[in-house]
């Protein structure tokens, strides 16, 4: 899966990550569906609400676009798989 990201329609960065469906199947089916609009509403057009150079991106929030906004397939919320993976160089959590 990738993320062309972009600031005001300019390109600046194009993001490739790894879903682990075997470890996380819900998870990754939501942030898969999430990232590609098939269920009628996504992260696309959403902004990336902190940067921290060097360090991390946290962007997807649908909707607020501060941090506080939440979106799943599975309704409000749905419970954590499991925290074995943590968080690995580059990954989402």
């Amino acid at each position: 899966m990738f993320f062309n990201m972009a600031m005001d329609s300019e390109p600046l960065v194009w993001v490739s990550l790894q879903l682990f469906s075997d470890r996380v199947p819900k998870t990754a089916d939501n942030f898969s569906a999430l990232s590609t609009g098939v269920k009628g509403f996504g992260c696309k057009g959403s902004c990336s609400h902190r940067i921290i150079p060097g360090f991390m991106c946290q962007c997807g929030d649908v909707g607020c676009c501060n941090g506080t906004g939440d979106q799943s397939i599975y309704g409000e919320k749905f419970v954590d798989e499991n925290f074995v993976l943590g968080r690995l160089g580059g990954s989402v959590g």
